[in-house]
């Protein structure tokens, strides 16, 4: 695995969020016949929340993002995006491992959606997430935050 860190998004890194979005969803978006460069890039800044929004560097260099928004019965984990080079080096298992970790700690649901026969569904699966609807273009997921460990002196 790669050097890598995490670090709190701030509100000038739109942009760069916003064209990666447009990198890695491009060929599933192209697949369910919806995408619109324009559109993909607007909808992220419309929705950018730097507040709840981490990037992820390797070695030094913007290299991805992950946010993860409170809402009433759950966290949603969106955004998370991860350059075409570093996919598969097991940064973004580390980086959802220890977000759901965190979100265990606190008893939360996480959610998310993910696209249609996309490849990220595999990831997400892997960490608990089960399918809890879908439709022609998403698959809504869901996952339980895992008890807590018990060590025999507890």
């Amino acid at each position: 695995m790669a050097d890598w860190e995490v670090r709190p998004a701030e509100a000038a890194d739109v942009e760069a969020v916003a064209e990666l979005r447009a990198v890695v969803l491009r060929a599933d978006l192209e697949r369910l016949g919806r995408y619109d460069g324009h559109r993909v890039r607007q909808r992220l800044r419309d929705g950018f929340a730097p507040d709840h929004t981490w990037v992820i560097e390797v070695g030094g260099t913007f290299a991805g993002c992950v946010s993860l928004r409170p809402a009433a019965d759950a966290h949603w984990l969106e955004h998370f995006y991860l350059a075409p080079p570093v996919q598969g080096s097991g940064i973004g298992s580390a980086v959802l491992g220890g977000l759901l970790e965190r979100c265990d700690h606190e008893g939360t649901l996480v959610r998310l959606n993910v696209l249609q026969g996309s490849p990220a569904r595999r990831l997400y699966e892997r960490h608990g997430f089960t399918v809890e609807t879908e439709d022609p273009v998403d698959v809504f997921m869901v996952r339980r935050p895992a008890p807590p460990v018990r060590d025999r002196y507890s």
